[in-house]
C-alpha cells in the first residue's frame, strides 16, 4: 500500500553507554542488553554522549545538577566547575542535527544529569538533600525541540507495559516518517489514518474520535496545519496506555467483521479467548494470533491492513506478556 514505510529501519537516538561503551565518568558503561542484543536487530541507533562528545575526557570528575530544577546547572562535584555554558553550547547544535536525522525515538540514561529525562537529582545551591525534579541538560533541549518524539529512559523500560507503549510509538513515527518521505498530502493521511485506526482506538476513544473528525475536514485546512495537528493528536493518543479494558473493545470490534463467516464453535472460541485475556489469564498475543489467523483465512483486506494486528516486530515478544 502507498503508505508502507521505506525499506529502511527506525532511527532511534540512544545514550552511548547503554550500548557497552566506556564513556561514562568512571571509564565504565551501563550496558542494556535488551536494547542492544534485541531491539538493535530492527533499528538503527544512534549513539550520543554529551559529555565525550562537548569535549570532556574518560574517566573525568563527576557532575550533577544544582539550583533552580526547572533551570539547574551542571557542576563538577569536587572542583566546582560550572560546565553549563560548555554543555548548552554543544547541546543546542547537537539537536539542530538530530533534528535532520530522521528520528522515531530516543532512549535516554536514567539519573543522568546530562541525558536523563525526568527525576534527575538537582542540589541546592548551599548543599543539602536532592530534590528529584530536574532534566538533564541535553535531554531538556532535545525534548523541547522535538516535543512529539516518543522518549524514554532505560530504567523505565524495564516495565513491559512502557516497553511496548515506546516501541510501538517509534514504528508508529516511523511509518510516519516514510509518508512524509514521499510528499504529505490528503490521499496519504487518509490511507495512514485508516490503517492506524484500531491502534489508535486501543488508547483513546476520544482521539480516535478527533483524529477521523481532523481528517475529514482535512480538505479545508493548509497542509502544514492539517499535518501538525494530525500528528501532534497522534502522539498525544499514543502515549495513554493501551489498557487490558481496552484492547478487550478493539478486540471485539474486530471480531464484529467476522459474525456472518464463524461457526457457532469458532465464535465461542474466539469469546472465550478474549474474556481468558480480559481476565488477565494469557497475554494480548493469544487473541491476535487468533484473529491474524482468520484474516488470512477469510481475506478480510480491511483488518489485513491494520497495524494493530502487527505494530512492531512480533520477534520483540512485547505482546506476549500478561
Amino acid at each position: 500500500m502507498d503508505t508502507e514505510a521505506p525499506l529502511t529501519r527506525p532511527r532511534v537516538g540512544i545514550s552511548r553507554c547503554l550500548l557497552g561503551e566506556n564513556v561514562r565518568y568512571d571509564g565504565g558503561h551501563k550496558l542494556d542488553r535488551f536494547l542492544r542484543d534485541e531491539l538493535g536487530r530492527h533499528v538503527d541507533f544512534v549513539p550520543v554522549c554529551p559529555e565525550v562528545e562537548c569535549g570532556m575526557p574518560v574517566p573525568r570528575e563527576a557532575m550533577r545538577l544544582v539550583g533552580d530544577p526547572d533551570a539547574p546547572r551542571l557542576v563538577t562535584i569536587k572542583s566546582g566547575l560550572d560546565m553549563t555554558p560548555r554543555m548548552e553550547a554543544w547541546a543546542q547544535a547537537r539537536v539542530e542535527r538530530l533534528q535532520g536525522e530522521g528520528l522515531c525515538g530516543f532512549v535516554f540514561k536514567f539519573g543522568s544529569p546530562s541525558s536523563g529525562m525526568a527525576r534527575v537529582k538537582v542540589y541546592p545551591e548551599g548543599g543539602g538533600s536532592p530534590v528529584l525534579k530536574g532534566r538533564g541538560l541535553f535531554a531538556a533541549r532535545l525534548m523541547d525541540e522535538m516535543p512529539l518524539l516518543p522518549v524514554e529512559d532505560e530504567g523505565r523500560l524495564n516495565d513491559p507495559a512502557l516497553r511496548e507503549n515506546f516501541i510501538e510509538r517509534v514504528f508508529v513515527m516511523h511509518r510516519w516518517n516514510g509518508m512524509l518521505a514521499k510528499g504529505f498530502s490528503l490521499g496519504r493521511l487518509v490511507e495512514f489514518h485508516t490503517r492506524h485506526k484500531l491502534l489508535v482506538m486501543a488508547h483513546s476513544v476520544v482521539h480516535y474520535r478527533s483524529l477521523g473528525k481532523l481528517v475529514a475536514e482535512g480538505a479545508r485546512l493548509p497542509q502544514a496545519e492539517l499535518s501538525g495537528r494530525y500528528l501532534a493528536g497522534l502522539m498525544e493518543a499514543l502515549r495513554l496506555n493501551a489498557t487490558v479494558k481496552k484492547n478487550v473493545n478493539v478486540l471485539a470490534h474486530v471480531m464484529g467483521y467476522f459474525k456472518r463467516n464463524l461457526s457457532a464453535d469458532e465464535k465461542l472460541e474466539l469469546l472465550e479467548v478474549i474474556d481468558a485475556y480480559a481476565r488477565e489469564l494469557m497475554p494480548l498475543i493469544v487473541p491476535v494470533t487468533l484473529l491474524n489467523h482468520y484474516v488470512r483465512k477469510f481475506g478480510e483486506a480491511y483488518l489485513a491492513g491494520q497495524w494493530y494486528l502487527r505494530p512492531h516486530p512480533a520477534e520483540l515478544k512485547l505482546r506476549n506478556h500478561v
